[in-house]
């Protein structure tokens, strides 16, 4: 029982104090996942990130349901989902509830606003430090400038071009360079 209020606290503490959404979360997760709790190392966690990333729903609410199933198992994905829902379920409800007056407030305003530079802050510290340890191998650098440029090509010119697309290529490339590498190791032992 002790585990399952560790998880389920832990997965709190996570909802209830980061702002910005699962990208924001990055740095965060990481710290309490691989940092201070050891539950996994960090080459899962970038494995973790890249999954709960491409899956349908929240990135937040995908890795609280992997750490949760691998430390507990279902009773522990669940857990760790419900926990990781519960702040933010509360406070958008509160806030919808005075919604106009709530937003009327300058200090409301301004604070918004500081929490924004600090989202951004967040996400590009995140992926900085996912750039740090990704391994060095010609194929992921040249993805990684492949999708930068793709990024901010698409951004000056004001093109329309989801996100989701542009990881299902770069895992259909992956996928692709790995099963030509392994047909070329097959046909290396065959002769």
């Amino acid at each position: 029982m002790k585990r399952y209020l560790d998880l389920f606290l832990t997965m709190f503490k996570i909802g209830l104090f980061t702002f910005g959404g699962g990208y924001a979360m990055i740095a965060l997760l990481e710290n309490e996942f691989v940092s201070q709790k050891e539950w996994i190392k960090k080459d899962e966690f970038l494995d973790m990130v890249a999954i709960a990333e491409s899956t349908p729903g929240p990135i937040a609410i995908n890795a609280a349901t992997y750490i949760g199933y691998k430390l507990l198992g279902f009773v522990g994905s669940l857990t760790a989902t419900v926990a990781i829902c519960i702040p933010s379920f509360v406070i958008i409800y509160a806030i919808s509830l005075f919604f106009d007056a709530f937003l009327s407030f300058t200090l409301v305003a301004y604070a918004f606003k500081g929490i924004q530079v600090c989202v951004i802050y967040l996400i590009f510290s995140a992926g900085l430090k996912m750039l740090r340890q990704i391994e060095k191998t010609v194929f992921n650098i040249v993805i990684v400038m492949a999708v930068m440029a793709c990024m901010i090509t698409f951004t000056m010119f004001g093109v329309s071009f989801s996100t989701i697309f542009i990881i299902l290529i770069s895992g259909g490339i992956g996928l692709f360079v790995y099963l030509v590498s392994l047909f070329g190791r097959r046909k290396e032992a065959g002769e």
